[in-house]
């Protein structure tokens, strides 16, 4: 029996630290090229499955892989893309079983969070629908922190360390402004449905003098009348207001404060906007003077911050993943796993891919303070871990980050036929 190949993908918003794991996959299988071939890599995703843009990663150097863990953003193209259901749309699948029929693949990788495990879901189940034996073990990547079971998502705690830190130095420039100048800043941070970043802003502050003072979360219905009277009482007692306001943040009745009217790939509601809502709220209630920033992607790309534990952590469920599936392991995904005990220690353990697509792991109500605008203690000490340590990419001599850019060959495609997405 030949040597079969494996098919590793990047799916959804990427992050800093889902090279990582890339990485993880790719040395670990060099490592056990007697057990795994070739590691093919999608160009854009499952979409590169699809067409038969099939990446040949064995054309990349070992420096070249080894510099994508410290290397942001998707190595080989992201996409959001969710297979429809067996029944729904039969020939995705048969499409893929001719792609990796044709080149051998019997391994299939793929990293992201809740609708991607979805996906790694419906290609495990190819076994048992079309007959074709294939290997499925999902990458998990999320900066959103929502994925079930596993106690943080890789991609989160480097989010969560910038978060933290901007809210820190912009809540020092507003305060050294306020007497003559801006009085409220507004930072607005990814989180449709969970509040987890917006939390890590609150890490930046240690009492109610300091910044934030006001947390949004999707988890807490947004009341327009206690928000503007935190914020005058803020300003009132310290001379400024620090708002950290989650993207998600919603009305009683699930409207989005930040509504766009529109739906991404997934069929989610596309957010946008909470900061110049809030901030135009606090104009014609109260008249301060504000500043308001969106993190945006700046907050899931910046690797020169990253945390170190988010780093070890997506490099070791890349690593993971290869070896749970060279053990026989199938149609599961490797989690992380936090010890008990004062010393923050982790493990990895793993879930099955049925109980983890389509799922969002929410804030605990226990993490967020009883007036619904701040963090607990006990959330402090889930966070504060996640965001520790540094690992810093190298430097280029005109001061920029040293980041690798692969040649990401595309294989010799083996059909005559094509797939229109």
């Amino acid at each position: 029996m030949s040597i079969k190949n494996a098919f590793y993908a990047q799916s959804g918003g990427v992050t800093a630290v889902i090279n990582a794991s890339a990485c993880g996959v790719i040395e670990t299988a060099r490592a056990n090229s007697d057990k795994i071939g070739t590691v093919y890599a999608g160009h854009n995703g499952i979409i590169g499955a699809l067409r038969e843009e099939l990446i040949d990663t064995s054309l990349e150097s070992k420096e070249d892989i080894a510099a994508l863990r410290h290397t942001p953003s998707g190595a080989f193209g992201s996409c959001r893309y969710k297979l429809k259901n067996f029944e729904e749309n039969k020939r995705e699948y048969e499409r893929l079983i001719e792609v990796f029929q044709a080149h051998n693949i019997g391994y299939f990788f793929y990293n992201g969070g809740g609708d991607s495990q979805d996906t790694a879901y419906k290609v495990s189940q190819l076994s048992e629908k079309m007959g074709y034996p294939i290997t499925c073990i999902g990458v998990p990547k999320t900066v959103d922190n929502d994925l079930p079971f596993t106690d943080n998502c890789p991609g989160f705690g480097s989010v969560a360390k910038y978060v933290a830190i901007s809210t820190q130095e912009a809540a020092m420039d507003i305060q050294s402004m306020c007497e003559s100048s801006t009085k409220v800043f507004i930072l607005e941070v990814m989180g449709r449905h969970a509040g987890w970043i917006a939390a890590a802003g609150g890490l930046a502050g240690k009492d109610a003098s300091e910044a934030p003072h006001i947390i949004l979360f999707p988890e807490v219905a947004f009341d327009r009348e206690k928000f503007l009277a935190r914020v005058d009482d803020s300003v009132k007692k310290y001379g400024y207001c620090v708002v950290v306001a989650s993207e998600g943040a919603q009305y009683e009745d699930g409207r989005f404060v930040a509504d766009a009217g529109q739906k991404d790939a997934f069929g989610h509601t596309q957010l946008g906007g909470v900061a110049p809502a809030l901030a135009n709220m606090v104009k014609q209630a109260l008249g301060y003077k504000y500043h308001w920033a969106v993190a945006d992607y700046l907050q899931r790309a910046a690797r020169h911050i990253a945390s170190a534990t988010d780093v070890d952590q997506a490099y070791a469920m890349g690593k993971a993943a290869v070896e749970f599936a060279l053990e026989g392991r199938n149609a599961v995904m490797p989690i992380i796993v936090r010890e008990p005990g004062e010393h923050y220690k982790w493990t990895i353990g793993e879930a099955p891919l049925s109980q983890v697509a389509n799922q969002e792991k929410k804030m605990p109500i226990h993490y967020i303070t009883d007036d619904g605008f701040g963090i607990t203690e006990e959330c402090r000490r889930y966070l504060e871990p996640l965001i520790r340590g540094e690992d810093y990419p190298p430097y280029e001599h005109n001061g920029l980050p040293k980041y690798v850019k692969l040649k990401n060959t595309l294989a010799e495609k083996k059909l005559s036929t094509s797939f229109d997405i």
